[in-house]
């Protein structure tokens, strides 16, 4: 299929779906007049990579695992394909996603005990 289906079937603008391309996690085919011919597998291609970056995974992140993603809740990547680049850069991002669920649960700590001091008894 050409860029445009691509981008029609997945919502995914065509000038994201370059953009791709240029970071390594799309590798069209290419006609012989030089267009971009994508296999059926890239629209769950593409719709993975829009829940890893939706996620907060960087591009980086994802064209490291993206070769072992097998849908979108497993990675099959054995454990001598993981380099520690990979792994560091997989625990960086765990680490971020822990400090922001910390601050999260803090901010809603505080605001119910706001809520708790301000509102009169019975009134939820």
């Amino acid at each position: 299929m050409k860029i445009g289906e691509l981008s029609r079937r997945t919502g995914v603008p065509t000038r994201l779906l370059r953009y791709y391309e240029e970071q390594g996690l799309l590798s069209p085919e290419r006609t012989e007049n030089g267009y971009r011919d994508y296999g059926e597998p890239t629209v769950r291609d593409v719709q993975q990579i829009r829940g890893l970056l939706d996620s907060g995974l960087t591009t980086e992140m994802i064209r490291a695992i993206l070769p072992y993603l097998s849908g979108p809740d497993e990675i099959l990547l054995p454990a001598d394909r993981l380099t520690p680049e990979t792994a560091a850069l997989l625990q960086s991002h765990i680490d971020r996603i822990q400090s922001r669920i910390d601050c999260l649960a803090r901010n809603r700590d505080r605001l119910s005990a706001y809520l708790a001091a301000v509102r009169p008894e019975g009134d939820s």
